[in-house]
């Protein structure tokens, strides 16, 4: 995320209507008024956007599962239906910059309340308009505006970070992107339980689900949250994070992680019934597997940080990469064999380590700016105060970056299974991309990052 910085500044108390005003006072890198103070209200800021940014994630990962209710009296074919779950990617990539700029510009609660209240954008009509006869134009303009909660990750992760002290900031924004990845198997759930019972003909009954969860999530934004004072963007560090290389190097990689994350769990569906139609005959069916690599991805993710902070990020990162090749590598076998068992262990691998590697890549990022700018110090090129807040300020701005340039991903993932689909009936050229990619990826973290000489940053 851009950085945003904070002035320090006793808490004002609720007014007559019970609404919390804006901080007055925030200084959590005191421990005095840490332990006192801020911490009670850092915690409850962080449950309330957990709960709100996983309500976006859901509604940013709707048609994952709405696709599955499209049957044949719809007339899309699955080329058509990977386009559906494409575009909603490539929106919530777009957005997450303005997003995460909008917590300075408005105000962390301000923006919450708006952005929870814009998730009702796609989902009142696709409550009303989801049935046979509707126009597919009219199902990419629905597809495509649930990308708004893809933004919501970004200004969620930027509000929190405000709230926590750098010692505990990593584990504060884990839980907060954590807590919001599980919103796609949570959808995938809700429409599973919509299958169950109503049945494939009531596809509007999953985006119904979420009516009263956005309300809510605006109603607690509005009722517990606070607003950092004195937040705001600092100046020029996304043009300087954009000319940095690193910040080119880390968004392909975290195309790798990441954007394989969210393009598998909105593609996996859709794929399972492609390649064994046999097996998975109705909704119902792919639907009860549908959820468990999302899942997993999802929940594996802080392992990813904990094993870079024990070995550093870039060999977690590389050997992670390697592994996601071989996972990959295994699905196309599986492919061209029709071993559905073997094909289930390779893809929930790949989701495993896309969450391992989220984490992963993520630790890398504050570890490269750390190493450089302790280098400019020992140089005598600058001083230990401006080399940290340099060190700072293009870490956020390049994290920002990065996680809207990963989420295309999401994009490109849903792209290469309808193209390859298209062109050949099967997903083997798909599957080689990501070998390709993957590979790639093992190749840049080494030369980069792993590669012993003069130029290693040490500590990455």
């Amino acid at each position: 995320m851009p950085t945003l910085t904070s002035t320090a500044v006793t808490t004002a108390p609720p007014d007559a209507a019970g609404r919390r005003r804006e901080l007055a006072d925030w200084r959590p890198e005191d421990p005095d008024f840490w332990r006192t103070t801020g911490a009670p209200i850092a915690r409850r800021n962080l449950w309330v956007s957990i709960f709100a940014e996983h309500v976006g994630f859901s509604v940013w990962s709707l048609w994952s599962v709405t696709v599955l209710f499209l049957g044949p009296e719809y007339g899309i074919d699955p080329a058509g239906k990977f386009l559906l779950t494409a575009v909603p990617a490539a929106l919530g990539a777009v957005l997450r910059l303005p997003y995460t700029l909008a917590v300075a510009r408005f105000g962390g609660r301000r923006w919450t309340i708006v952005s929870a209240l814009l998730l009702l954008v796609p989902t009142v009509p696709m409550t009303v308009l989801l049935e046979p006869g509707v126009s597919y134009p009219t199902l990419m303009v629905l597809a495509c505006l649930t990308g708004v909660g893809g933004g919501n990750f970004a200004s969620s992760m930027a509000n929190i970070n405000l709230f926590y002290p750098q010692r505990l900031k990593g584990r504060a924004l884990g839980l907060n992107a954590g807590g919001g990845n599980l919103g796609v198997p949570a959808v995938q759930l809700v429409g599973l339980a919509v299958l169950a019972t109503a049945g494939a003909a009531y596809p509007r009954l999953v985006p119904a689900v979420y009516l009263p969860l956005i309300v809510l999530a605006a109603l607690a934004a509005a009722r517990w949250l606070d607003t950092v004072p004195g937040a705001r963007n600092e100046p020029g560090a996304l043009r300087a994070a954009a000319r940095d290389p690193h910040t080119w190097i880390m968004s392909v990689l975290y195309i790798g992680t990441f954007g394989s994350f969210i393009g598998f769990g909105f593609a996996f569906g859709q794929v399972l019934q492609l390649q064994f139609a046999e097996r998975f005959p109705t909704p119902v069916d792919a639907a009860w597997l549908t959820f468990l690599g999302p899942l997993v991805g999802s929940l594996i993710r802080p392992l990813g940080g904990h094993l870079a902070d024990r070995l550093g990020g870039a060999r977690v990162t590389f050997w992670n990469f390697v592994a996601m090749a071989a996972g990959a590598g295994t699905v196309l076998y599986a492919a061209r064999e029709h071993s559905f068992t073997l094909y289930l262990a390779g893809f929930l691998a790949l989701f495993v380590f896309s969450g391992v590697g989220n984490g992963s890549t993520y630790k890398m990022i504050p570890a490269i700016f750390r190493a450089r700018a302790a280098e400019a110090v020992s140089d005598g090129r600058c001083d230990p105060v401006a080399a940290a807040s340099w060190a700072r300020r293009m870490t956020g701005a390049l994290i920002g970056v990065a996680g809207a340039v990963g989420a295309f991903g999401g994009v490109l993932v849903n792209v290469a299974f309808r193209q390859s689909f298209l062109t050949s009936g099967t997903a083997d050229a798909a599957y080689l991309a990501f070998i390709g990619w993957y590979a790639l990826c093992v190749a840049i973290t080494w030369v980069v990052y792993r590669r012993r000489g003069a130029a290693r940053l040490a500590g990455v």
